[in-house]
């Protein structure tokens, strides 16, 4: 067998799926972190990729608080934010609910595994923090798939192969990132050693076995992580 997809069952096979209080207490650390220069940057570059929002419907799954979907306030039909944590809920619903908004706005306590959404139901699926934590991300994906309509966009950021705590400190030398900059980053990296890091190749193969066509990948920290763009069919 592959050293690496031996490595990589063997982590699915002692992999916790974590709960909505793993990440209660996290609320200010994932708000700051979704607001530092490279996050919000990723973040800029992805929404970009997703193609317009104009009068559509976009969910996050793993919306944190919010603050992606904010992006698409003027923007959107409606936006919809799904996560585990019911602190990070109550943070979204605070940013969320502007009073200068266009969007509807519905925020809810869910599973990635098990969405609160009808079949067909949204026309943009956002994922930046999630299915690459997962034990079972494909149980995630087929999720999305089911809830995205036909020709929708999913999006998605998954670390890379590359991502570690040193090159991730490397990056950030050369990037002159220091402070919480500095302190997120190696948290994210350090999270996904632990997790699931995707080739390009494995993201494909994964996406085009659900159903995904139109695959494409995007290099962000310098390679350490993937903005991956696909269409529904």
């Amino acid at each position: 067998m592959d050293e690496r997809l031996a490595s990589k069952q063997g982590r699915v096979m002692t992999m916790r799926k974590m709960s909505g209080n793993d990440f209660d207490s996290l609320v200010s650390f994932f708000d700051e972190m979704a607001q530092t220069n490279w996050l919000s940057t990723i973040h800029d570059q992805l929404k970009s990729l997703s193609g317009s929002w104009e009068n559509k419907t976009v969910v996050d799954v793993g919306c944190g608080t919010g603050r992606l979907l904010y992006r698409g306030l003027e923007e959107a039909n409606q936006l919809i934010g799904i996560d585990l944590s019911e602190q990070m809920v109550v943070a979204a619903e605070g940013l969320l609910r502007s009073p200068e908004m266009k969007a509807k706005i519905e925020v809810v306590v869910g599973d990635a595994y098990n969405l609160p959404l009808k079949e067909s139901s949204v026309d943009v699926a956002l994922s930046t923090c999630v299915m690459f934590l997962l034990p079972e991300p494909e149980k995630g994906l087929i999720e999305l798939k089911r809830v995205l309509c036909s020709n929708g966009v999913l999006a998605m950021l998954n670390p890379a192969p590359e991502m570690n705590p040193s090159r991730a400190r490397a990056y950030a030398n050369d990037h002159q990132i220091n402070g919480f900059e500095l302190e997120s980053l190696l948290a994210w990296s350090n999270v996904s050693t632990k997790r699931h890091r995707y080739t390009n190749e494995e993201l494909t193969k994964l996406l085009n076995t659900i159903g995904f066509t139109n695959i494409k990948h995007v290099q962000v920290l310098s390679g350490l992580a993937t903005i991956t763009i696909a269409l529904n069919v």
